[in-house]
């Protein structure tokens, strides 16, 4: 998979709030950063830390959606700006892709606010 096709399957996968699918698109080093807590995030590596981040999260917010505003890729890295919506409000921001061998090395997610 190319780097579109890579983070368009990652997307699909979170969407659904499907870990094993979201896990499955990741390397066995992949990194995480959060949004939370200010002013830098938590950072979250390897596939044990970052599915036990998604499990908590989307146990958390189970109406939570994403929604793909943009997409714009350049050779392994993609920007993605999306609006996050949990029901009685919303947040827009993107997150920065790294992909290595068909798989997400890096996501690092940035918020306005």
């Amino acid at each position: 998979m190319n780097t579109r096709e890579t983070v368009e399957a990652f997307n699909e996968a979170f969407g659904r709030h499907d870990v094993d699918a979201v896990m499955s698109l990741m390397t066995d080093d992949c990194l995480f950063e959060n949004t939370l807590p200010p002013p830098d995030g938590e950072r979250h590596h390897g596939q044990a830390d970052v599915r036990k981040f998604w499990e908590t999260f989307f146990t958390g917010t189970p109406q939570a959606r994403f929604e793909t505003e943009e997409l714009v890729v350049a050779g392994d890295r993609a920007v993605v700006r999306w609006r996050f919506d949990w029901g009685t409000g919303h947040v827009r921001g993107i997150d920065l892709f790294k992909v290595r061998n068909g798989k997400v090395s890096e996501k690092l997610s940035y918020v306005k606010g």
